[in-house]
């Protein structure tokens, strides 16, 4: 599994996830919105995690840094 999440897309990620589970602790989001976001944040945590996207695969997009 090739990485193709850079540094900057990871901390955006990991910011994203972090404001939705203080949405959700604050009960500013409820029901099955804050399950759809959860879901997301947990998606959005592992991949910052791993590295690596699947759907970047499909687009051939990458967010890391070409090496020289």
């Amino acid at each position: 599994m090739k990485q193709n999440i850079g540094t900057t897309d990871k901390v955006v990620r990991i910011i994203i996830a972090v404001a939705i589970a203080a949405l959700y602790f604050a009960n500013l989001i409820s029901g099955t919105v804050a399950i759809v976001l959860s879901v997301l944040a947990g998606v959005f945590i592992l991949t910052s995690l791993l590295g690596f996207c699947p759907l970047y695969l499909p687009f051939g997009i990458s967010t890391q840094k070409k090496k020289k």
